[in-house]
C-alpha cells in the first residue's frame, strides 16, 4: 500500500519549509568546511580562557566525534556539520593543551648577575645598540638551559657578533614580565610558547669564545640588514631592512610612530603583499626565461616550471624572514595554489585560506592570539569575501580595446586598489583596537599612495638588491630603494600629523571582538542574504564593546604607578623606576594619551579627586564608592624604600573609605573596606578596580590569569627574589 499526496498536501507548510531549507543548504555547498577552522579556533580561545590547566585525555574525544561525524555527514548534512564543529573545536582545545604539556616550565633565573654563556641563534639592531639572542645559554658554567634567552648588549659594544657564534658575557637577567595591567598583553604566555626564558642586560663587553661556521639563515639576514643599513643611511635604511627582513627593531621610535598613526605600520611586517612581491617576480621571470629558451620551451610547460620556482623562492623568503606567521599563511597557500595550478583546477578559495589558518593553529596555537595572526587572516578574509561579492559588478567594469579601455583599466585598477584598502582597514580595525587601543583614520589615503609605491618600486628594487647582491652590483637597486622608503616616511609623517589622525581609545574587550569575530565570519563565510545576519551582530559587539567603560583604577604590579580616570581625564601618582612601556600601558588600557600629576592639595576635575599632602580622595560619580589614596613620597636619594604612609591621614581615612590605596604597606591594617597596599599588588599582581554603586570590585592579575603554566606561583615571604619592593628594572620594557 502507497500514499500519494495530494497537491495541496504536498505544498503544504512543512513541505515548504523543508525545499526551504534543503535550498539554503545547497546554496552554501563548500562553505560549510571553512566553519571547522572558526570551531577549531574556538577551542583555542576556551583553553586560553581557563583558570587552570585541564586534562589533555579531552583530545581523544576528537577521534570518535570526528568518525560519528563522517558517517552522519552521509545522511544528514546539518547533522554531521554540527558534530563536526564539536570535534574541531575539541581538536583545537586537546592541541593547544598537548603543546602547552610539552614545553619545559619557566626558568627559575637568579636574581644577580651571573655569567651567561651560549650560541647566538639571531643578532637584533637596536635603535641604542644590539640584542642576542642565546640558544641553549649556560649559567656559570652549568648545564645548558631548556629556553633561550634575550640578552641586551652594551651601546659602546664594538664586538663583530653574527649567529652561529659562541659567546660569553656578564649580565643581569629577569624573567619575562607579567602584565602591567589585569587583562592586558601577556608576555610571560607569549614567551612560554615561543621558547623564551627571559631576557638581560649586559654589564659588561661580550667576548666570542668561538667563531660560528652555521647561523643558516639567521646570519644571511644578519648580512642583509647591516649591508641594507650602510647602503641606506638612518631611519629610512631601518625601514628598507624591515620591508626586506621583517626585523623592525631597528627602526627609530619616532619613525616606527609615523608608520603606525598613518595606517602603514603592515608594510613593516612581511606578509602578503612582500611574498606576492617575490613570489609573482620569480614566477614571471622564470617563464619569461622558459618561453626565450627554444629548446626549453618545446620540452617543458612554462607555467608548471615558474609556480614550482616561483614555490621555492618563497619558501626561501620566509625562512629569511624567520617564518613569522603571515608568511606561513602565504606560503601554505601558495602551495595550494600551486598544486591547483598543476592539476588544473582553481586553489585561491576560501577553503584555501581556512586549509591556512587550520595549519597554523594546529601548529603554533598560541599564535592565534596574537595581533599578528588575527589581521593577517582577518584583512585575508576580508579581501577574499569582498572580492567575491564584488565579481559581477567589477566584471561589468572589464576594459575593452584602444584608448577608452585603457582609460577604464586605469579606473578599474585606482578602484580596485581603493576597495582593498579600504576592506583591509575595516577587517583589522577591530583588532587594532584591541591591542593596541589606536584606530587610523585616514589610513585608506596614505595607503593608496604608499602601498603601489611599494609594490612598484620599494619592494622590485630590493629583489633585485638581494639578487646582486653576490656580484657587488646593488649599489643603484638600493639607492632606488631608499628613495622609495624616504617618499613612504614622508607620506607617514604627514599623514600622522593630520588633526586626529590616530585617536586613543579604550582598548576593545576581549569578549566583544570574540562576538565580533563570528559575526565577521558569518559575513565573510555564507553567500547570498544569509551573510547579512553578521552585520548586526559586528555592530552589535563593536557598540557594545566600546561602550564599556574602562576601570576607574589601576594599580601596576610594583605599586610605583597609580592612575584615576576621570571625566576630565587620567590623573597618576607615579614614583621614580616606572618605565615608559609601563605608562603608556596604563594610559592605553584607561584609553588616555597623556596623564596629569595628582594636585598638592585642593580640587582637581570638577570636585572629583581632592586632595591634602597627605591623601586623596577619589569618587568618580555621586553615589559610587569613595577611594583614599595614602600619598606616598619618593625616597630619599641613596635609600630603596620610601615613607610608611602617614598615620594621621591613615586612621582618619579608616573610617569613611569603601577603598584605601598605598604605594606602601599599609600599617597597622584597616578593618573597614577594601585595601590595594604594596604586599596585596606584590602577592596578587597589577589590580584594577571598578567604583560602581554599592561596594568596590576588585580585579588581579592573578585572579584574571589563573593558575596556568606559564603564571609564576604565589610569592612566598621571606625568598630574597621575592622582597615586597622589587629593584628598579635596568633593562626596560622587555
Amino acid at each position: 500500500m502507497s500514499l500519494v499526496l495530494a497537491p495541496a498536501e504536498r505544498s503544504g507548510p512543512a513541505t515548504r519549509l523543508r525545499a526551504a531549507l534543503v535550498e539554503a543548504v545547497a546554496q552554501q555547498h563548500g562553505r560549510f568546511a571553512p566553519w571547522l577552522v572558526v570551531a577549531l579556533g574556538t577551542g583555542v580561545v576556551i583553553y586560553f580562557q581557563l583558570p587552570q590547566e585541564p586534562d589533555t585525555a579531552v583530545l581523544w574525544l576528537f577521534l570518535p566525534l570526528a568518525l560519528l561525524a563522517a558517517w552522519a555527514g552521509q545522511r544528514m548534512v546539518l547533522a554531521g556539520w554540527a558534530l563536526g564543529l564539536v570535534a574541531a573545536g575539541l581538536l583545537g582545545f586537546g592541541v593547544t593543551a598537548w603543546h602547552a604539556a610539552r614545553l619545559p616550565p619557566p626558568l627559575d633565573l637568579p636574581s644577580g648577575a651571573v655569567i651567561v654563556t651560549g650560541r647566538v641563534a639571531a643578532v637584533e639592531t637596536l635603535p641604542e645598540g644590539r640584542r642576542l639572542t642565546l640558544a641553549e645559554p649556560r649559567l656559570q658554567g652549568g648545564d645548558p638551559l631548556p629556553r633561550h634567552l634575550r640578552i641586551r648588549l652594551r651601546a659602546q659594544d664594538p664586538t663583530p657578533i653574527g649567529p652561529g657564534d659562541e659567546v660569553r658575557l656578564r649580565a643581569l637577567l629577569r624573567p619575562p614580565a607579567p602584565p602591567v595591567v589585569p587583562g592586558g598583553w601577556d608576555f610571560q604566555r607569549a614567551a612560554y610558547f615561543s621558547g623564551l626564558g627571559g631576557s638581560g642586560t649586559a654589564l659588561g663587553p661580550v667576548m666570542v669564545e668561538a667563531g660560528g661556521e652555521g647561523g643558516g639563515f639567521a646570519r644571511t639576514r644578519t648580512w642583509l640588514e647591516a649591508r641594507i643599513q650602510a647602503a641606506i643611511p638612518g631611519g629610512a635604511g631601518a625601514v628598507a631592512a624591515a620591508l626586506v627582513s621583517g626585523t623592525q627593531s631597528a627602526i627609530p621610535p619616532a619613525d616606527l610612530a609615523a608608520m603606525r598613526d598613518s595606517g602603514l605600520a603592515h608594510l613593516l611586517s612581511v606578509s602578503g603583499l612582500h611574498m606576492t612581491i617575490v613570489m609573482g617576480s620569480v614566477f614571471s621571470l622564470v617563464r619569461l626565461l622558459v618561453a626565450l629558451l627554444p629548446a626549453l620551451a618545446l620540452r617543458m610547460p612554462g607555467k608548471p616550471v615558474a609556480a614550482l620556482a616561483s614555490l621555492a623562492a618563497g619558501a626561501a623568503y620566509m625562512l629569511l624572514t624567520g617564518s613569522q606567521v603571515p608568511m606561513q599563511r602565504c606560503l601554505v597557500m601558495a602551495t595550494l595554489v600551486t598544486l591547483g595550478l598543476l592539476c588544473g583546477r582553481r586553489a585561491l578559495t576560501l577553503r584555501t585560506l581556512a586549509l591556512a589558518a587550520a595549519v597554523v593553529v594546529l601548529a603554533a596555537p598560541a599564535e592565534l592570539l596574537g595581533p599578528s595572526f588575527q589581521m593577517s587572516f582577518g584583512a585575508v578574509l576580508a579581501l577574499a569575501a569582498g572580492y567575491e561579492a564584488a565579481r559581477g559588478p567589477l566584471a561589468r567594469l572589464a576594459p575593452g580595446q584602444g584608448w577608452r579601455g585603457w582609460r577604464r583599466r586605469l579606473l578599474l585598477g585606482l578602484l580596485g586598489l581603493m576597495l582593498t584598502s579600504l576592506l583591509a582597514g575595516l577587517a583589522t580595525a577591530p583588532y587594532g583596537l584591541h591591542h593596541f587601543g589606536r584606530l587610523q583614520i585616514y589610513g585608506l589615503v596614505a595607503n593608496a599612495v604608499a602601498v603601489p609605491l611599494t609594490s612598484v618600486l620599494v619592494m622590485p628594487a630590493g629583489m633585485a638588491a638581494l639578487l646582486l647582491m653576490p656580484l657587488g652590483l646593488d649599489a643603484a637597486p638600493l639607492w632606488a630603494m631608499g628613495q622609495g622608503v624616504e617618499a613612504i616616511l614622508w607620506i607617514a609623517r604627514q599623514v600622522a600629523a593630520w588633526p586626529e589622525a590616530a585617536p586613543v581609545l579604550p582598548p576593545l574587550p576581549g569578549p566583544a571582538l570574540a562576538v565580533a569575530s563570528l559575526g565577521f565570519c558569518w559575513l565573510a563565510l555564507w553567500r547570498g542574504r544569509a551573510r547579512l545576519v553578521g552585520l548586526p551582530v559586528v555592530l552589535g559587539a563593536l557598540a557594545a564593546g566600546m561602550g564599556t567603560p574602562p576601570p576607574d583604577l589601576l594599580v601596576t604590579g610594583d605599586g610605583r604607578m597609580i592612575a584615576l580616570r576621570t571625566g576630565q581625564g587620567v590623573f597618576v601618582q607615579q614614583l621614580p623606576g616606572v618605565s615608559a612601556f609601563a605608562r603608556d600601558a596604563v594610559l592605553r588600557q584607561l584609553g588616555a594619551a597623556s596623564a596629569q600629576a595628582l594636585p598638592e592639595a585642593g580640587e582637581a576635575a570638577g570636585g572629583a579627586i581632592l586632595c591634602t599632602p597627605a591623601a586623596c580622595s577619589f569618587r568618580p560619580a555621586p553615589g559610587a564608592p569613595e577611594a583614599v589614596l595614602l600619598r606616598t613620597a619618593p625616597p630619599p636619594r641613596g635609600q630603596r624604600y620610601a615613607a610608611p604612609p602617614d598615620a594621621a591621614a591613615l586612621a582618619l581615612a579608616c573610617g569613611r573609605a569603601d577603598l584605601l590605596l598605598a604605594a606602601e604597606p599599609i600599617r597597622p591594617a584597616c578593618p573597614h573596606g577594601a585595601t590595594i597596599d604594596r604586599f596585596t599588588v606584590w602577592r596578587g599582581g597589577p589590580h584594577a578596580v571598578r567604583l560602581r554603586p554599592g561596594r568596590p570590585i576588585l580585579v588581579s592579575d592573578r585572579a584574571w590569569r589563573g593558575e596556568r603554566p606559564w603564571v609564576p606561583p604565589p610569592p612566598l615571604p621571606g625568598r630574597p627574589e621575592s622582597l615586597p619592593l622589587a629593584p628598579r628594572d635596568p633593562g626596560g620594557a622587555p
